[in-house]
Protein backbone atom coordinates (compact mmCIF):
# COMPACT_ATOMS: atom_id res chain seq x y z
CA UNK A 1 0.00 0.00 0.00
CA UNK A 2 2.81 2.53 0.82
CA UNK A 3 4.43 1.52 -2.82
CA UNK A 4 1.52 3.04 -4.48
CA UNK A 5 1.46 6.12 -2.00
CA UNK A 6 4.56 6.87 -3.37
CA UNK A 7 3.67 6.08 -7.03
CA UNK A 8 1.31 8.12 -6.87
CA UNK A 9 2.75 11.38 -5.19
CA UNK A 10 5.29 10.66 -8.19
CA UNK A 11 2.98 10.79 -10.47
CA UNK A 12 0.98 13.67 -8.85
CA UNK A 13 4.07 16.01 -9.14
CA UNK A 14 5.01 15.17 -12.98
CA UNK A 15 1.64 15.58 -13.89
CA UNK A 16 1.03 19.02 -11.94
CA UNK A 17 4.25 20.47 -12.94
CA UNK A 18 3.83 23.23 -15.33
CA UNK A 19 4.70 22.95 -19.07
CA UNK A 20 7.16 25.13 -21.18
CA UNK A 21 4.22 27.24 -22.76
CA UNK A 22 2.30 27.65 -19.21
CA UNK A 23 4.54 29.73 -17.84
CA UNK A 24 6.07 32.28 -20.84
CA UNK A 25 9.54 31.68 -22.62
CA UNK A 26 11.96 32.12 -19.50
CA UNK A 27 11.01 35.60 -19.10
CA UNK A 28 11.45 37.00 -22.63
CA UNK A 29 9.21 39.19 -24.37
CA UNK A 30 7.36 37.45 -27.25
CA UNK A 31 9.23 38.57 -30.57
CA UNK A 32 9.15 37.13 -33.30
CA UNK A 33 11.98 34.71 -34.65
CA UNK A 34 14.22 36.55 -37.60
CA UNK A 35 13.93 34.19 -40.53
CA UNK A 36 17.05 35.52 -42.04
CA UNK A 37 19.10 35.05 -39.11
CA UNK A 38 17.43 31.71 -37.95
CA UNK A 39 18.58 30.15 -41.19
CA UNK A 40 22.33 31.63 -41.66
CA UNK A 41 22.76 30.10 -37.73
CA UNK A 42 20.93 27.09 -38.64
CA UNK A 43 23.27 26.81 -41.79
CA UNK A 44 26.15 27.07 -39.84
CA UNK A 45 25.62 24.61 -37.31
CA UNK A 46 24.56 21.65 -40.16
CA UNK A 47 27.95 22.48 -42.05
CA UNK A 48 30.09 22.11 -39.06
CA UNK A 49 28.18 19.01 -37.71
CA UNK A 50 28.08 17.00 -41.49
CA UNK A 51 32.43 18.17 -41.55
CA UNK A 52 32.79 16.78 -37.90
CA UNK A 53 30.63 13.78 -38.69
CA UNK A 54 31.84 13.39 -42.16
CA UNK A 55 28.10 13.57 -43.71
CA UNK A 56 28.14 13.84 -47.73
CA UNK A 57 25.20 14.54 -48.76
CA UNK A 58 22.89 17.06 -51.16
CA UNK A 59 21.59 19.05 -47.93
CA UNK A 60 25.02 18.85 -46.19
CA UNK A 61 26.69 20.74 -49.22
CA UNK A 62 23.92 23.12 -49.11
CA UNK A 63 24.15 23.76 -45.63
CA UNK A 64 27.95 24.68 -46.34
CA UNK A 65 26.66 26.66 -49.60
CA UNK A 66 28.08 30.29 -48.94
CA UNK A 67 24.23 31.28 -49.29
CA UNK A 68 21.13 29.57 -46.67
CA UNK A 69 18.59 28.12 -49.72
CA UNK A 70 15.24 29.18 -46.97
CA UNK A 71 15.54 32.62 -45.69
CA UNK A 72 11.76 32.76 -44.70
CA UNK A 73 9.29 30.67 -42.90
CA UNK A 74 5.93 28.77 -44.63
CA UNK A 75 3.13 30.97 -44.82
CA UNK A 76 1.04 30.79 -41.54
CA UNK A 77 4.24 29.90 -39.87
CA UNK A 78 5.24 32.07 -36.91
CA UNK A 79 7.97 31.21 -34.21
CA UNK A 80 9.36 33.17 -31.59
CA UNK A 81 12.65 33.89 -31.18
CA UNK A 82 12.66 31.25 -28.20
CA UNK A 83 11.91 28.89 -30.59
CA UNK A 84 14.32 29.17 -32.59
CA UNK A 85 16.76 29.67 -29.67
CA UNK A 86 15.49 26.03 -28.50
CA UNK A 87 15.75 24.64 -32.28
CA UNK A 88 19.69 25.92 -32.75
CA UNK A 89 19.97 24.81 -29.42
CA UNK A 90 19.01 21.02 -30.10
CA UNK A 91 20.92 21.41 -33.48
CA UNK A 92 24.17 21.99 -31.47
CA UNK A 93 24.06 19.25 -29.18
CA UNK A 94 22.79 16.25 -31.48
CA UNK A 95 25.51 13.53 -31.93
CA UNK A 96 26.39 12.41 -35.07
CA UNK A 97 23.58 9.32 -35.51
CA UNK A 98 20.77 11.88 -35.19
CA UNK A 99 22.20 14.55 -37.47
CA UNK A 100 22.65 11.99 -39.97
CA UNK A 101 18.98 11.54 -39.79
CA UNK A 102 18.54 15.28 -40.31
CA UNK A 103 20.63 15.94 -43.01
CA UNK A 104 19.30 12.77 -45.09
CA UNK A 105 19.01 13.34 -48.83
CA UNK A 106 15.91 11.01 -48.78
CA UNK A 107 13.31 10.60 -45.52
CA UNK A 108 15.16 13.22 -43.30
CA UNK A 109 13.56 14.22 -39.73
CA UNK A 110 13.41 17.29 -38.55
CA UNK A 111 14.29 17.16 -34.14
CA UNK A 112 10.90 18.13 -32.18
CA UNK A 113 12.77 20.88 -31.17
CA UNK A 114 12.23 22.71 -34.29
CA UNK A 115 9.33 21.68 -35.67
CA UNK A 116 7.41 24.74 -34.56
CA UNK A 117 5.23 25.40 -37.79
CA UNK A 118 1.85 24.18 -37.96
CA UNK A 119 1.05 21.01 -40.38
CA UNK A 120 -0.82 23.01 -42.61
CA UNK A 121 2.07 25.70 -43.21
CA UNK A 122 4.06 23.27 -44.35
Amino acid sequence: MGEVVRLCLLLALFVAAPVAGDIGSCGQTPEDLDAFKFFAIKAQIDCVKCQECGLLTEACAQACAATPEDDAFPAGCYPLAHDGEVCLNALDFAGCSAYAEYMADEGATTPTECNFCPPEAR
